[in-house]
C-alpha cells in the first residue's frame, strides 16, 4: 500500500498523458470515487489516478510506465470481492471495465475467448447463443467480471462437477508487472511444453500480473433435474451426498446445504418465496444432476431419491416439475447471502473442510462459541459437495450488548483454529486480500509462504502489482 499524501510524480503523469488518450485515464475525484468503495460499503480506499484502458496494448503501456516510475497499481474488475483485495489504498487504480469484448467462440472446440472486464452473465449468454454452456454460476454473476473471477479463483455452485475457475481456463492473456504481454490464449487441452503458467495467475489476486483476456472451456448444454429435500442432521446430509455420488456418479452437479432458519428468513424477505418442502427437520438440501437427455436426468434423480428415502436419509422432499420451479429453488439458495446481511449482524467466514468432517465442525464449533461468547446464533449454508461453508456467527436475538461485534476478532480466530485443526482452509473461494493477510502465516507453512514470496519477487521485483495483498513482502 502506498502513501496517498504524496503527489504522483509529474514525469509519471506526463508519460501517462502521452501514452493514453483522454478516455483512458482520469484524475477527477468524482470519477475515481465509485472505484474506492466496496460493494457492501464496508471499506473505503483512496487513489489519485484512475487508469481505464480499452485494450490489452493500452494496459501494457500503462503498466510499463508504472514499472518505469515504480508506481504501485491495483487492478480492479467488477469490484464484487469480499476480502478487500481490489480497492486501492494509495495505488493507481487500473480498471478493466472497458474491456468487455467476447473475442471468439468456437463451439466445435468447446471454447470461448473473452476479455477480463466481461460480466459473467454475458459469457453465459454468448455460450447459450451457440448452444453451449459455461458452468461457473454464483449470485453476483450480473456484476462480477471474468478477470476478477480468475484472480480470486472463484467457485460457485457447480464446483462438484466442473471444478473451480482455474479448472475452466484453457489459456490466458496477461500483462506482466514490467509491461510485457504474454499471450497464451490457445484453446488446447493438452500442452506439455514446460511450466503451465496460467495456473500462477488463477487465485493470485492481481499480485503477479493483470489478466486481460481468457480462453475458457465450454460444455454442451446440460439437461437438469433438481430436488429440494428436508433432513434431520448434517451427518445424514453427508451420507446422502455419498449416496448420490454412488448412484448418479459425476452427474451430480450441485449439492447445497442450508439450515431451515435461513430459508425462513428468505421467505420473510422475498415476496412469493416459501420453503418448497415445509418440515420441522432443521436442514435442507438442494441437489441438481445433469445429463444429456431430460428424461434420463429425471429418471436417475427419482430412482436415487427413492433409494435414499428407503435408507431413511430424507424426511421430505420435492422434485422440480418445471424449469420455473427449479429456478424458484435456486432463488432461495442464491438469496441467502443477501438475506443474511439484511437480517443479521454477523461475523462471516468463507471456509472449506473435508466433507466427512463437516458434521463434527458444525456441532462442536457452535458449542465452543456459545460456551465462550454466549448464545450466539449460527447461520451456515454452502456447497456441501465440495466442502465449502459460508459460516456466519450472528448476534443473539434481543441481545442487550453487541457480543459478536465486540468479539469479532476472537470469534474469527476460534473458527479458523477449528477449521485448520480439521485440515480445512480459512478461504475456500473468496481469497485472502487485505482482510485475511495477517492470518495467513498461522495457516500456511513457512515453506509455502517462502515459495509464494519467491514467485512474487521473481515476477514483480519492484512489488508494484497490488502490493500487500495475500502477504506483505516487508
Amino acid at each position: 500500500m502506498s502513501d496517498n499524501s504524496k503527489p504522483l510524480p509529474p514525469e509519471f503523469l506526463n508519460d501517462i498523458r502521452e501514452a493514453l488518450d483522454d478516455k483512458s485515464w482520469s484524475d477527477d475525484p468524482q470519477e475515481i470515487a465509485p472505484h474506492l468503495e466496496d460493494w457492501r460499503g464496508n471499506y473505503s480506499g483512496h487513489s489519485k489516478l484512475l487508469l481505464k484502458p480499452a485494450n490489452t496494448e493500452d494496459v501494457a503501456k500503462a503498466v510499463s510506465i508504472c514499472a518505469k516510475h515504480k508506481i504501485p497499481v491495483t487492478p480492479q474488475g467488477g469490484n464484487t470481492g469480499l476480502v478487500n483485495g481490489g480497492l486501492a489504498y494509495g495505488e493507481v487504480i487500473l480498471s478493466l471495465k472497458r474491456m468487455t469484448e467476447i473475442r471468439a467462440i468456437d463451439p466445435l472446440n468447446n471454447s470461448i475467448i473473452v476479455e477480463a472486464g466481461c460480466i459473467l452473465e454475458n459469457v453465459h449468454a454468448a455460450a447459450s447463443g451457440d448452444d453451449r454452456f459455461f458452468p461457473l454460476s454464483l449470485g453476483s454473476q450480473g456484476s462480477c467480471s471474468i478477470g476478477g473471477l480468475i484472480s480470486t479463483n472463484a467457485g460457485g455452485v457447480a464446483v462438484l462437477r466442473y471444478g473451480m475457475m482455474r479448472d475452466l481456463i484453457l489459456g490466458l492473456e496477461v500483462v506482466t508487472p514490467d509491461g510485457q504481454i504474454w499471450s497464451g490464449l490457445r484453446g488446447l487441452r493438452k500442452d506439455n511444453t514446460g511450466y503451465d503458467l496460467k495456473h500462477l495467475f488463477a487465485g493470485a489476486e492481481g499480485t503477479l500480473g493483470i489478466v486481460t483476456a481468457a480462453c475458457l472451456k465450454l460444455f454442451p448444454v446440460p439437461r437438469t433435474a433438481t430436488a429440494w429435500l428436508a433432513l434431520s442432521t448434517p451427518e445424514k446430509a453427508v451420507e446422502l451426498l455419498s449416496h448420490f455420488r454412488s448412484k448418479a456418479g459425476d452427474t451430480v452437479t450441485s449439492f447445497e446445504l442450508m439450515h431451515k432458519r435461513g430459508v425462513e428468513l428468505t421467505a420473510q424477505e422475498i415476496e412469493g418465496c416459501r420453503d418448497p418442502a415445509p418440515s420441522d427437520e432443521p436442514w435442507r438440501i438442494l441437489v441438481e444432476i445433469t445429463f444429456a437427455e431430460d428424461q434420463l436426468a429425471k429418471d436417475t434423480l427419482e430412482a436415487t431419491l427413492a433409494a435414499a428415502f428407503e435408507k431413511g436419509l430424507i424426511e421430505d422432499g420435492v422434485i422440480a416439475g418445471s424449469l420455473a420451479q427449479a429456478e424458484d429453488f435456486w432463488t432461495i439458495r442464491e438469496s441467502l447471502p443477501l438475506v443474511k446481511r439484511s437480517f443479521l449482524k454477523s461475523v462471516n467466514h468463507d471456509i472449506s473442510i473435508p466433507v466427512s468432517k463437516i458434521p463434527t465442525f458444525l456441532e462442536e464449533n457452535e458449542k465452543r462459541l456459545q460456551a465462550e461468547f454466549g448464545n450466539v446464533e449460527i447461520f451456515a449454508f454452502g456447497h456441501l459437495g465440495d466442502g465449502n461453508l459460508h459460516y456466519a456467527v450472528a448476534e443473539p436475538a434481543n441481545a442487550s450488548t453487541p457480543i459478536v461485534r465486540q468479539n469479532a476478532e476472537a470469534i474469527t480466530e476460534r473458527v479458523h483454529e477449528h477449521v485448520t485443526s480439521l485440515g480445512g482452509s480459512i478461504s475456500a473461494e473468496h481469497g485472502i486480500g487485505l482482510l485475511k493477510r495477517h492470518e495467513l502465516p498461522d495457516h500456511k507453512s513457512k515453506a509455502e509462504l517462502a515459495m509464494m514470496k519467491a514467485i512474487k519477487r521473481a515476477l514483480d521485483p519492484h512489488n508494484i502489482m497490488n502490493p500487500g495483498r495475500i502477504f506483505s513482502l516487508d
